[in-house]
């Protein structure tokens, strides 16, 4: 038998158990396969062998008439006499090497992997293609694995450049999360997907074929456009100098006071007026809000979502999951302050779940809460605060953009902003800044406003980490930082700023009437290239 060439782009897995009622099994397996299934595996732990044989050679002659390929979970004798065109096989069952031998050649072996080890001795042993997983937490079965979430597959990818294996992801992937799934599963070196493999959400669908038609588009379109952006030259605003940097900057705080987006923020309690304020002096209109319920609403009006840890309570997560989600489903940019995550395990495990739930545009921290995100030990922290630095900021922001899929910003004496690919570094700022309470989180505030501008201002930049939510967040997020840091020399020389006190209405004032030749002025701007 010749090897077969699989396209796992939509690959289901069967479940009958989640039928709804009065829904046979064929009838749904060829519905699905008419909405875009290009693989099926057949699994059925509980059946017996007699069971398993004929529901298998019946989804065998489906599939054959569709010319889609049928795999097997697990049981060699059953592949064997229906035929099949694969198995797939778990940890603990037979290895690949035995499994090579008893079955004819071409056939094609898939293996479960749930870590970097997993996947490394499935590439040692000459498997054809992994699944990664649970990615998501499921039902359909029970799991004997930890969830990886999104962030966790992008490490296993990495182990497949250069091997020709294919990776499918699976474990509780829907329509509505899919998207998250396909934009966060990426690895470092730009190795994404080959599929997905779905259970429930078709399985258990009354109308198969309409899900399966939804979820083939939405990966048929990710890949499309992210063939299409890594074959695309870098354009528009960085293409030629710093001075395209300020200058696009000061076409962004033109775009806010024309335009005065609507900026939704999750912030840390401590500051919540005074990020209001900073919200109104730069043009925008801000709303603070938390509750769970009004989520859905809020995030379909708003233009920019701003989520603050830095008094975080148990009872604040689900809306800003629910927060995170929606801005997901109407692509809007979502701004992320991880702070003080290294203070708590509770803040750690937090901000490990909402960034596993929901795809940011932007993240900003400082070095210490940076440091956690990246898993190193090159700075630490106390508090909120950090103590010391990164020896190579410039590699270290490409790298963390890079994992997280995101525009990457690491505040300090110098502010650092990376979309993986190119580093602004920022040298403005006055140091009365740093001695008022929350002046870290007004950052975020002002990242989330030019952020907001810029999803909506055309002829932006399409790096991939604007490509969710449309839009220049790279430019976004250096427009934030730039506007403040100025507006804070400013203000510490206006007459009448005695302190911090005088200081932060002072810095109001500045930020309500600071003017592009401001800007264009007093920008220290550097642009570093991959």
């Amino acid at each position: 038998m010749m090897p077969i060439v699989v396209d796992y782009s939509l690959y289901l897995v069967s479940g009958r158990s989640l039928l709804p009622p009065g829904k046979e099994f064929l009838a749904s397996l060829e519905e699905a396969i008419q909405g875009g299934v290009t693989a099926v595996q057949i699994r059925e732990k509980d059946a017996e062998t007699y069971d398993f044989l004929q529901i298998a050679a019946s989804s065998k002659s489906l599939c054959d008439k569709y010319g889609v390929p049928l795999i097997i979970n697990d049981r060699i004798d059953v592949a064997l006499a229906v035929k099949a065109h694969g198995v797939h096989l778990g940890q603990t069952d037979m290895p690949v090497a035995i499994a090579r031998q008893l079955l004819p050649p071409g056939t094609v072996i898939g293996v479960s992997c749930n870590t970097v080890e997993h996947v490394k001795r499935a590439v040692e042993e000459g498997a054809d293609y992994v699944g990664i997983g649970p990615v998501w937490a499921t039902t359909t079965k029970k799991l004997t694995n930890p969830v990886i979430g999104v962030r966790g597959v992008g490490a296993m990818l990495e182990v497949l450049d250069g091997t020709g294996i294919k990776a499918v992801a699976i474990g509780g992937i829907k329509t509505v999360n899919l998207l998250r799934t396909l934009y966060g599963s990426v690895s470092r070196t730009g190795h994404t997907l080959d599929g997905i493999a779905v259970v429930s959400e078709i399985m258990a669908s009354p109308l198969p074929t309409q899900v399966a038609e939804t979820m083939r588009k939405t990966f048929d379109a990710f890949q499309e456009s992210y063939r299409a952006q890594l074959s695309r030259p870098t354009q528009g605003l960085w293409a030629n100098s710093t001075q395209s940097v300020v200058r696009g900057v000061c076409e962004l705080m033109e775009h806010v006071r024309k335009t005065a987006p609507l900026v939704h923020q999750i912030t840390n309690t401590v500051v919540a007026t005074q990020s209001a304020n900073i919200t109104l002096a730069l043009g925008a209109s801000p709303i603070m809000a938390t509750e769970a319920q009004e989520m859905e609403d809020l995030t379909s009006i708003a233009g920019a979502h701003l989520i603050n840890i830095g008094t975080l309570r148990a009872e604040y997560k689900s809306g800003m999951i629910k927060a995170g989600y929606f801005a997901n489903a109407n692509r809007k940019p979502i701004v992320f302050d991880p702070v003080g995550v290294g203070a708590s395990q509770f803040r750690k495990e937090t901000v490990k779940e909402l960034l596993d739930t929901f795809q940011v545009s932007v993240i900003k921290g400082n070095a210490g809460e940076l440091s956690v995100l990246a898993e190193s030990n090159e700075v630490s922290s106390k508090g909120v605060d950090s103590v010391g630095g990164f020896q190579d900021p410039v590699s270290f922001v490409r790298e963390l953009a890079k994992k997280e899929r995101c525009i990457v910003v690491l505040t300090g004496k110098t502010d650092y902003v990376s979309d993986g690919e190119r580093v602004v570094a920022l040298d403005n700022g006055h140091e009365i800044l740093g001695k008022i309470t929350g002046s870290g989180c007004i950052v975020g505030t002002a990242i989330a406003t030019y952020c907001a501008a810029s999803s909506t201002r055309e002829g932006n930049d399409s790096s991939a980490t604007s490509k969710l939510v449309g839009g220049d967040m790279l430019l976004g997020a250096v427009a934030g930082i730039l506007v403040l840091t100025i507006a804070s020399q400013l203000a510490a020389e206006r007459e009448g700023v005695k302190g911090p006190g005088t200081f932060l209405s002072g810095l109001i004032d500045v930020l309500w009437d600071l003017t592009a030749d401001d800007i264009a002025r007093l920008a220290m701007v550097q642009l570093y290239t991959d």
